[in-house]
């Protein structure tokens, strides 16, 4: 079940929505002295990446157990 709810439709389209906002401030804040001076190699490039990830992952996580404990209640 948990895996089903991680790849549904409504769980992927909102996680994609927050990691496209969120991310990029992110990247900004953590990043954005190398990408206005273009220091940019392929470890912080990665970083970046994975930047963009966490928020996708932190919101599937959470919309996960929030369905998970709606279907619970009665």
């Amino acid at each position: 079940m948990f895996w089903s709810i991680v790849f549904s439709r409504e769980v992927v389209l909102r996680a994609l929505k927050l990691a496209a906002v969120v991310g990029p401030i992110l990247i900004a804040i953590n990043h954005g002295d190398a990408l206005l001076t273009g220091d940019i190699d392929g470890v912080r490039l990665s970083k970046m990446l994975l930047t963009l990830f966490i928020p996708y992952a932190v919101s599937t996580y959470s919309s996960v157990g929030a369905i998970k404990s709606h279907a619970h209640k009665p």
